[in-house]
């Protein structure tokens, strides 16, 4: 727009130059006027190219800001209200960062995340896995007690009593995958329905897990009746064979939980002499 003022006024100047010469009879030089014309013709060109695009940039901003009201106001009028929350400095006050309210436009792409279906079922797969898994490792199982053999049995006779020592070989087996603790193991002998002997062990070592251990159990009997007695003193008799019946508890402590194991078995000694040979128990 400067430019076509500027050769306008150029061109004017020139015609009274015309006019002037013409007047006093000169010569009036053809190329100077083409020279002028064209400068002009240039510029004209020149400010139409560069004043097009700041036109239109500036009639698309004039639109979008006709959609959208002032900042620092609600109602449109930027003059009417200011914004409560940073009062017209475009700042939210130190301190108030945990009272204030982040407003996020509907078509923000953080409120449309894509493949959500999939990281939730990812996700209840993974939850899902992790809990099989904790319940296959800490789910109790069995501890199984087992009596294997008699080791030995030592008689000794007094003129009123029979007093014997058996010593058993029993097996311990842990199938947890979490070490069990004994805590007390009795064992109860009886003859004939009579208990003759009790013991208690309470110093036992734990049961690693998945493991199978053996323990020599001995337990003190002492054989008071006068049948007995007689049988067992007896010369005549070769063989004094008695029947044995052992009764097992014992209490175990794994998982944060109490369990009792329960179990009879059924053996059998000589108790006429130191004559029982180690054998399995059936």
């Amino acid at each position: 727009m400067f430019y076509f003022v500027e050769f306008v006024a150029t061109l004017t100047l020139n015609e009274q130059d015309f006019k002037f010469k013409e007047a006093s009879g000169g010569a009036v030089q053809p190329s100077h006027w083409s020279r002028v014309l064209s400068i002009m013709v240039i510029a004209a060109k020149n400010s139409k190219s560069t004043e097009g695009p700041d036109l239109t940039k500036g009639m698309e901003e004039v639109k979008i800001l006709k959609q959208f009201p002032p900042y620092g106001s609600i109602t449109g009028h930027s003059t009417a209200d200011t914004c409560p929350t940073c009062r017209g400095t475009g700042r939210i006050p130190r301190g108030h960062e945990d009272q204030l309210v982040a407003v996020i436009p509907c078509n923000d792409v953080r409120l449309k995340p894509r493949r959500t279906k999939l990281y939730v079922c990812i996700s209840m797969a993974v939850c899902l896995f992790l809990c099989c898994l904790i319940l296959f490792f800490l789910f109790p199982r069995s501890v199984i007690l087992t009596p294997v053999s008699v080791l030995s049995v030592m008689v000794y006779f007094t003129p009123d009593t029979i007093e014997m020592e058996v010593t058993n070989l029993i097996s311990i087996s842990n199938e947890n995958f979490v070490p069990v603790q004994i805590v007390e193991f009795d064992v109860q002998g009886l003859v004939s329905n009579a208990v003759v002997g009790k013991t208690k062990i309470s110093n036992m070592t734990a049961i690693p897990s998945r493991s199978k251990t053996s323990y020599n159990v001995e337990i003190d009997l002492l054989i008071t009746d006068k049948g007995l007695n007689s049988y067992c003193k007896s010369s005549s008799i070769k063989i004094h064979t008695l029947f044995l019946e052992l009764q097992m508890t014992m209490n175990i402590s794994y998982l944060s939980h109490m369990e009792q194991l329960s179990l009879n078995t059924f053996e059998y000694i000589d108790c006429g002499t130191n004559s029982t040979t180690p054998h399995p128990v059936r």
